[in-house]
């Protein structure tokens, strides 16, 4: 009996060990600081925090499909992917994007925002302007 505990106590040591060394690199998902619509730019102002080893992070946005909500009224998620999802998450960033909407057809609609699950955020973005009001 005394062997087979002894055993188990050096499994979960050895565990533990693992887990205290590859933590610290381990990759943490990124997260929103903030996300706002800019109707100067027609563009998505996104503010991420996120871990690696360099601050030239360059993210990307996934769109899914439009759904149409009726009275038009639409609603929309995007993932903002992380090209450098694989550096080691070594020092803290943050990083402000700006993502145009200038092909965005969806509209006006409520856009999600995700990383990983848990991480999102929902930003209004309005009807395109017209030429008329444009100045």
């Amino acid at each position: 009996m005394r062997n087979h505990t002894v055993g188990r106590a050096a499994k979960l040591s050895c565990a533990l060990t693992l887990i205290f060394c590859v933590s610290p690199h381990a990759s943490r998902a990124d997260s929103f600081q903030s996300a706002t619509y800019d109707p100067a730019t027609d563009e998505l102002l996104i503010v991420v925090e996120y871990r690696g080893t360099s601050a030239d992070h360059q993210f990307s946005l996934e769109w899914e499909r439009c759904i149409d909500r009726g009275d038009n009224r639409h609603t929309i998620v995007a993932q903002l992917l992380d090209q450098q999802f694989r550096d080691a998450a070594r020092e803290d960033f943050t990083k402000t994007l700006r993502m145009s909407l200038a092909n965005m057809n969806c509209r006006p609609a409520t856009v999600t925002l995700s990383t990983a699950p848990g991480f999102y955020v929902t930003v209004e973005v309005p009807a395109r302007a017209t030429s008329a009001t444009k100045p």
